[in-house]
Protein backbone atom coordinates (compact mmCIF):
# COMPACT_ATOMS: atom_id res chain seq x y z
CA UNK A 1 0.00 0.00 0.00
CA UNK A 2 1.21 3.47 -0.77
CA UNK A 3 -0.69 5.17 2.06
CA UNK A 4 -0.58 5.13 5.85
CA UNK A 5 -3.22 6.49 8.22
CA UNK A 6 -2.34 7.86 11.65
CA UNK A 7 -4.98 7.85 14.40
CA UNK A 8 -4.92 8.69 18.10
CA UNK A 9 -5.47 5.28 19.67
CA UNK A 10 -5.98 1.56 19.27
CA UNK A 11 -9.79 1.86 19.47
CA UNK A 12 -9.69 4.33 16.57
CA UNK A 13 -7.49 1.88 14.65
CA UNK A 14 -9.96 -0.96 15.33
CA UNK A 15 -12.86 1.15 14.11
CA UNK A 16 -11.12 2.18 10.88
CA UNK A 17 -9.88 -1.37 10.31
CA UNK A 18 -13.53 -2.35 9.78
CA UNK A 19 -13.81 -0.11 6.70
CA UNK A 20 -10.28 -0.29 5.23
CA UNK A 21 -8.39 -3.05 3.45
CA UNK A 22 -6.34 -5.06 5.91
CA UNK A 23 -3.05 -4.15 4.25
CA UNK A 24 -3.49 -0.40 4.83
CA UNK A 25 -1.19 0.51 7.73
CA UNK A 26 -3.07 2.28 10.52
CA UNK A 27 -0.56 3.78 12.95
CA UNK A 28 -1.34 5.09 16.45
CA UNK A 29 -0.01 8.06 18.38
CA UNK A 30 -1.28 6.48 21.64
CA UNK A 31 -2.31 9.89 22.96
CA UNK A 32 -0.22 13.01 22.69
CA UNK A 33 2.98 11.87 20.96
CA UNK A 34 6.40 12.77 22.26
CA UNK A 35 9.57 13.11 20.23
CA UNK A 36 10.32 9.37 20.28
CA UNK A 37 6.78 8.44 19.22
CA UNK A 38 6.84 10.98 16.37
CA UNK A 39 10.14 9.53 15.15
CA UNK A 40 8.71 6.01 15.35
CA UNK A 41 5.67 7.11 13.31
CA UNK A 42 7.96 8.71 10.70
CA UNK A 43 9.90 5.44 10.36
CA UNK A 44 6.71 3.38 10.16
CA UNK A 45 5.17 5.66 7.53
CA UNK A 46 8.34 5.69 5.44
CA UNK A 47 7.69 7.25 2.05
CA UNK A 48 3.94 6.54 2.07
CA UNK A 49 1.35 9.29 1.65
CA UNK A 50 0.17 9.99 5.20
CA UNK A 51 -3.43 10.68 6.20
CA UNK A 52 -4.10 11.91 9.72
CA UNK A 53 -7.56 10.96 11.04
CA UNK A 54 -8.27 12.48 14.45
CA UNK A 55 -11.15 13.41 16.72
CA UNK A 56 -12.63 16.89 16.41
CA UNK A 57 -12.02 17.82 20.04
CA UNK A 58 -9.33 19.80 21.88
CA UNK A 59 -7.06 16.76 22.24
CA UNK A 60 -7.52 15.78 18.58
CA UNK A 61 -6.74 19.31 17.42
CA UNK A 62 -3.60 19.41 19.59
CA UNK A 63 -2.42 16.05 18.24
CA UNK A 64 -3.27 17.10 14.68
CA UNK A 65 -1.11 20.21 15.14
CA UNK A 66 1.85 18.14 16.34
CA UNK A 67 1.45 15.70 13.46
CA UNK A 68 1.14 18.59 10.99
CA UNK A 69 4.65 19.67 12.00
CA UNK A 70 6.02 16.12 11.74
CA UNK A 71 4.18 15.31 8.48
CA UNK A 72 3.80 18.63 6.62
CA UNK A 73 2.53 16.92 3.43
CA UNK A 74 -0.10 14.82 5.20
CA UNK A 75 -3.79 15.01 4.38
CA UNK A 76 -6.03 15.72 7.38
CA UNK A 77 -9.33 14.00 8.08
CA UNK A 78 -11.34 14.39 11.27
CA UNK A 79 -14.65 13.45 12.77
CA UNK A 80 -17.56 15.84 12.93
CA UNK A 81 -18.07 17.83 16.08
CA UNK A 82 -20.61 16.00 18.19
CA UNK A 83 -19.21 12.52 17.59
CA UNK A 84 -17.34 11.32 20.68
CA UNK A 85 -14.29 10.32 18.65
CA UNK A 86 -13.27 8.16 15.71
CA UNK A 87 -13.96 4.98 17.70
CA UNK A 88 -17.64 5.98 18.17
CA UNK A 89 -18.23 7.50 14.72
CA UNK A 90 -20.73 5.63 12.53
CA UNK A 91 -19.07 3.58 9.79
CA UNK A 92 -21.10 5.38 7.12
CA UNK A 93 -19.59 8.72 8.18
CA UNK A 94 -16.07 7.25 8.32
CA UNK A 95 -16.52 5.95 4.77
CA UNK A 96 -17.86 9.34 3.64
CA UNK A 97 -14.78 11.10 5.07
CA UNK A 98 -12.40 8.56 3.49
CA UNK A 99 -14.16 9.05 0.14
CA UNK A 100 -13.78 12.84 0.45
CA UNK A 101 -10.05 12.25 0.94
CA UNK A 102 -9.98 10.24 -2.31
CA UNK A 103 -9.35 6.87 -0.65
CA UNK A 104 -12.13 4.87 -2.35
CA UNK A 105 -9.65 2.25 -3.58
CA UNK A 106 -8.79 1.34 0.02
CA UNK A 107 -12.33 1.19 1.47
CA UNK A 108 -14.06 -2.08 2.28
CA UNK A 109 -17.70 -1.29 1.69
CA UNK A 110 -20.28 -3.18 3.76
CA UNK A 111 -22.46 -5.60 1.81
CA UNK A 112 -25.80 -4.21 0.74
CA UNK A 113 -28.53 -5.52 2.97
CA UNK A 114 -32.01 -6.54 1.92
CA UNK A 115 -33.23 -3.49 3.82
CA UNK A 116 -31.55 -1.23 1.27
CA UNK A 117 -33.34 -2.88 -1.69
CA UNK A 118 -35.39 -0.66 -3.92
CA UNK A 119 -37.48 -1.35 -7.00
CA UNK A 120 -34.78 0.38 -9.10
CA UNK A 121 -32.58 -2.65 -8.36
CA UNK A 122 -34.76 -4.59 -10.80
CA UNK A 123 -35.04 -7.67 -8.65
Amino acid sequence: MDIAIIVEGKNDRSRLRRVLHEDVPILCTFGTPGTLQLEKLRRQAGDKQVYIFTDNDASGRRIRGMLRDAFPDAEHIHTRRGYPGVEKTPEEYLIEQLEKAGLEAYIVYPPRSAASWSKEDGI
